[in-house]
């Protein structure tokens, strides 16, 4: 039998401010993706299926929190105190993991970008070289800002230096530390307890650990980073678009791998927590995303935006800006629909162009072509609604909705004002205004006789343009009357 691996713990590290965010939103929760920044790290740790997980906060300290325990039910949360430094964000969090004897693995909040693999790799460098810390570096042609990694003559980590601590010749080292490590726990905790604050910023630098145990004669290794952008830090609003991209190209490559056609990667954005199933098509300029899914054969775009939407196979969504709606199997959408939360349409359904949906149900095969507004409203099967249909849906004190039956078909420009029902295989004549309930097979008419008012314009509006054309044509056509009745 083989032997059981080594337990790890993970600490997350997010009690810092961010203020180059410049921003009322603590810097771990900005998003890119779909997820707060922390979102995708303790989605990397998740996958580790770590025995246990630990986020240290500090800078809006309830927010933080309850972004943590809503994205990672179970894991412990820790308070950082007064003393400043990664040092003392780790011990802190140590006392969480009291008891705990294997190795533990620290991750940054604000570094989103490291894959599984590349954590694993780490974590597997660590095993092989029986080492007490390992730590992911990487080389920069401009390491301004970043922790230094200085090497001995044998070429092992001696220990890492911060760039306000760096002599000149240690500035002009490329190689930095990018904040992630893996230490064995009961090292960890002796190392802390010997660290200071004797730096320039006077905070307790977790860094100091690497030196304290290459001092007392430990074994501490380095791994690379595959790709060195893909493992440093958020700071600013720059950085977070720069992530934005590089998450959002990673997540489009896997998709076309996967089998859908993404016809332009560089106008279409699609979140980490949306799913695409293969032959799916998106055409430039659509964005899917949170968790919308996106059934086989469906053609999404071009100009479109997906909020936690559902699509059927081998629907079509045009220039449409949907939220939380259903869109059938087979139906179509826009161009230049607008679908609210509550939208649903069933199969081989037809939601056109400038149409805007809220809180309906939309009937298998039915037809809202254009111009119009159903709020609060289920459609049955087979309807037709003219266009400028228009459910009235509120009282100003209460929304009420209204319901179409099967097989409906209703006249251009109608208004349906609920509640009110229409009966199955009823009609409506065009510019109808529907106060009452319709019963089935009817026919529904709102008549009221045509009145013309002569001379209103001229008399109304004098000295305009229309009242000038208005006379001219009167003129005309009362001399056109009088050669008639001459010749009659």
């Amino acid at each position: 039998m083989a032997e059981n691996p080594t337990p790890v713990a993970v600490i997350i590290l997010a009690a810092g401010q961010g203020t180059r965010m410049k921003s009322a939103t603590p810097k771990v929760l900005h998003q890119i993706g779909g997820l707060p920044l922390i979102g995708h790290v303790l989605r990397t740790a998740s996958a580790l299926a770590p025995t246990r997980a630990v986020v240290v906060v500090r800078h809006e300290r309830d927010l933080v929190a309850d972004a943590v325990t809503g994205l990672l039910p179970g894991v412990g949360v820790v308070d950082q105190d007064e003393v400043p430094g990664t040092g003392r964000a780790v011990e802190l969090a140590l006392t969480a993991l009291d008891g705990f004897d294997g190795d533990v693995l620290v991750l940054s909040a604000d570094v989103p970008l490291v894959e599984v693999s590349v954590v694993e790799g780490l974590l597997a460098r660590h095993r092989a070289a029986a080492a007490c810390a390992t730590l992911l570096c990487a080389t920069l042609d401009d390491a301004t800002g970043y922790g230094r990694v200085i090497r001995g003559a044998d070429g092992a980590v001696e220990r890492i230096v911060e760039q306000k601590d760096a002599s000149p010749d240690e500035l002009a080292v490329r190689e930095i530390n990018t904040g992630i490590y893996v230490f064995r726990a009961a090292q960890l905790r002796t190392s802390l307890a010997s660290v200071g604050t004797a730096n320039a910023q006077g905070e307790k630098y977790l860094t100091d650990v690497i030196g304290i145990l290459r001092g007392a004669g430990e074994i501490v290794a380095a791994s690379e980073a595959p790709a060195a952008q893909d493992a440093l830090g958020v700071n600013d609003r720059v950085q977070l678009s720069e992530a934005a991209r590089t998450l959002n190209a990673r997540t489009v490559r896997r998709w076309q791998l996967e089998g859908a056609t993404i016809l332009d990667p560089a106008t279409t954005w699609i979140d980490v927590t949306a799913t695409l199933a293969p032959d799916v098509t998106v055409l430039p300029n659509t964005h899917v995303l949170r968790a919308t899914t996106v059934e086989r054969g469906a053609t999404i775009g071009p100009d479109t935006s997906l909020v936690d939407c559902e699509v059927g196979e081998n629907a079509t969504v045009t220039r449409t800006d949907a939220t939380l709606a259903v869109i059938g199997r087979g139906a179509t959408v826009g161009p230049f629909a607008y679908l609210r939360p509550g939208a649903t349409l069933d199969a081989q359904s037809k939601v056109g162009t400038f149409v805007e949906i809220k809180n309906s149900t939309i009937g298998e095969r039915s037809k809202v072509p254009h111009l119009s507004y159903i709020g609060d409203t289920t459609i049955g099967r087979g309807v037709n609604l003219g266009a400028g249909a228009i459910t009235a849906n509120y009282d100003d004190l209460a929304k009420h909705r209204t319901e179409i039956g099967d097989e409906v078909h209703s006249g251009s420009h109608n208004v349906f004002v609920a509640p009110v029902r229409i009966g199955d295989g009823a009609k409506t004549g065009a510019g109808a205004v529907i106060r009452k309930d319709v019963p089935p097979g009817a026919l529904a008419l709102s008549v009221a006789p045509q009145r013309n008012i002569e001379g209103w314009v001229e008399n109304n509006r004098p000295g305009t343009a229309a009242a000038e054309v208005a006379a001219r044509a009167r003129s005309a056509q009362e001399a056109d009357n009088g050669e008639q009745e001459q010749d009659g």
